[in-house]
């Protein structure tokens, strides 16, 4: 059964597509609801989106917007699936991929990891600009929780999270431009000196590897994880029911 009366739905087009919508939705829910997949990184749909990442990037009637802010609406002719579109968001994964430790191989994510997958999917196969490395150190004082800056893509998932869901304001952001960087509010700067727990939603929705719980690395082996059966953009199901999202069956 559809979720939308198409006798009386109204509709958009993403590249030639139509794409059914409710009052209220923004271009990029609509899209998934949909089945129609647009890359995103800091898009959740719990919280409030921000636009932050830009991976979601568009063209709305022929001008740049961010899909997961701009509401749909009916009548938009809407551009994402484009070679000059992606290759901006190659551009903007070379550049998350440089600016912190992103070395995948090593990583507990791996497999996991929607920065990862998403440059999969979009050919990004090696660095394109100069490594920054920045000093950012790894916080292990929580006895359930590691904390790895160095792999923070700045999201501000887990800040919302911890607002929004957990009321602890645990996570926070420090700095302007390429010094911004994730905090813990503790005067401490210590995870283990807030109370913060491995139960909050904030521990649950990072889309890379920086909040690790400890002592459950690798259960799964790298090779039989989410990203490693298919490409992010053929799992429409699991990206839906990972936002949230149930996906419209197609109208008989």
């Amino acid at each position: 059964m559809s979720l939308v009366d198409n006798s009386t739905s109204i509709s958009f087009l993403i590249d030639g597509e139509e794409i059914p919508f409710v009052k209220g939705q923004s271009i990029l829910q609509a899209a998934l609801a949909a089945g129609k997949y647009i890359p995103h990184l800091c898009y959740h749909p719990e919280f409030k989106p921000n636009g932050s990442c830009k991976l979601c990037t568009v063209k709305i009637n022929g001008r740049p917007g961010a899909s997961c802010i701009t509401q749909a609406e009916a009548g938009l002719s809407v551009e994402s699936d484009t070679p000059e579109i992606n290759d901006k968001r190659r551009t903007l994964l070379q550049m998350l991929l440089v600016e912190g430790n992103h070395f995948c191989p090593s990583c507990e994510k791996s497999g996991n990891c929607m920065l990862q997958a998403l440059a999969y999917d979009l050919g990004v196969m090696s660095p394109h600009f100069p490594q920054i490395f920045p000093v950012r150190l790894v916080d292990a004082s929580h006895s359930d929780i590691l904390l790895d800056f160095n792999r923070c893509i700045l999201c501000e998932i887990c800040v919302r999270a911890s607002d929004e869901v957990d009321h602890k304001n645990v996570f926070a952001f420090s700095g302007r431009g390429i010094t911004k960087h994730l905090i813990v509010n503790a005067e401490s700067g210590r995870l283990a000196d807030t109370d913060f727990l491995a139960t909050d939603k904030a521990a649950q929705v990072c889309p890379v590897g920086v909040i690790l719980p400890k002592r459950m690395g690798f259960t799964i082996p790298i090779g039989r994880r989410k990203f490693d059966e298919r490409p992010i953009s053929e799992q429409m199901e699991k990206v839906a029911d990972a936002a949230g999202i149930a996906i419209r069956e197609s109208s008989p």
